[in-house]
């Protein structure tokens, strides 16, 4: 009878833990620097969609900034056309070598772009937000349009918006998505964040912030802070040619797990 009650009492357990469990697995991938007439980087972007397709379980893929290499009209729309051969939906980050508006190359230009070569994507605004699996993604965009550099600009009426949306989404685990590092294993001043004390000081506000998942650096580091772990990612160009997979679990009552891995890309002999 006490063998019964202790196998029931361990099934609701079980139960209860996959009840209150949400999961994702997704892909990054960082600093592509996309151009039309080098056929090197077209095959290590095509090899990469090759290779994500054959992953398992991949909810999604996330193109973190610095997508194409310089804000030229005419390397956004083959960057477009060879990613959307993934299997899976995919979204867009705005990185400072995205977007030059004296270039023509505005932000709204650029998503007007995507948009026109990708009848799916529906993102009419760099800040947005997408949900998957229980989680909530919040794409933060820090780029600058007008001068744009390798600094981060998050400006008020951003860091406002994010607020809001972290307010909307209180009982929800959030993922932020965004080019510019704001916690590093490294500082490297020519690329930190303005004023990132004050983004910092939003997210200590906020309890459900999981991670926040950027590029830019073009090196790999992961670090908590907080409670949060601050994610970046090599560009796609780095030997190993590589992107990062992101699995999380959340759990009621237990501390999220977060697993990354560099998965190589294989670049056929010629």
């Amino acid at each position: 009878m006490k063998k019964n009650i202790l196998l029931t009492f361990l099934t609701l357990l079980i139960l209860q833990s996959s009840v209150f469990a949400s999961v994702i697995k997704f892909v990054q991938v960082a600093d592509a620097h996309f151009r039309t007439k080098d056929e090197f980087r077209k095959e290590v972007l095509k090899e990469t969609v090759k290779s994500i397709n054959n992953e398992k379980d991949i909810s999604f893929v996330v193109f973190t900034g610095d997508n194409i290499d310089s804000p030229k009209v005419q390397y956004l729309p083959e960057f477009v056309k060879i990613v959307n051969k993934l299997n899976v939906p995919y979204y867009i980050v705005i990185g400072n070598h995205d977007v030059f508006k004296n270039n023509g190359m505005s932000k709204e230009n650029y998503l007007d772009i995507v948009k026109d070569n990708n009848m799916f994507y529906k993102y009419k605004k760099p800040n947005y937000v997408f949900k998957k699996n229980g989680f909530v993604f919040i794409v933060v965009d820090g780029a600058k349009e007008v001068i744009p550099d390798s600094i981060g600009y998050y400006k008020k009426d951003t860091l406002d918006w994010l607020e809001k949306q972290l307010k909307k989404y209180k009982r929800s685990p959030v993922i932020i998505l965004q080019h510019f590092p704001l916690v590093t294993v490294k500082d490297i001043k020519s690329h930190e964040v303005y004023q990132k004390e004050k983004y910092l000081e939003l997210l200590d506000k906020h309890d459900n912030v999981i991670c926040v998942v950027a590029g830019h650096l073009h090196t790999n580091g992961e670090k908590m802070r907080n409670g949060v772990y601050h994610i970046t990612s090599p560009t796609l160009l780095n030997q190993p040619y590589s992107y990062k997979v992101i699995s999380i679990t959340t759990t009621r009552g237990f501390s999220p797990m977060i697993y990354t891995e560099l998965k190589e890309v294989e670049i056929p002999k010629k």
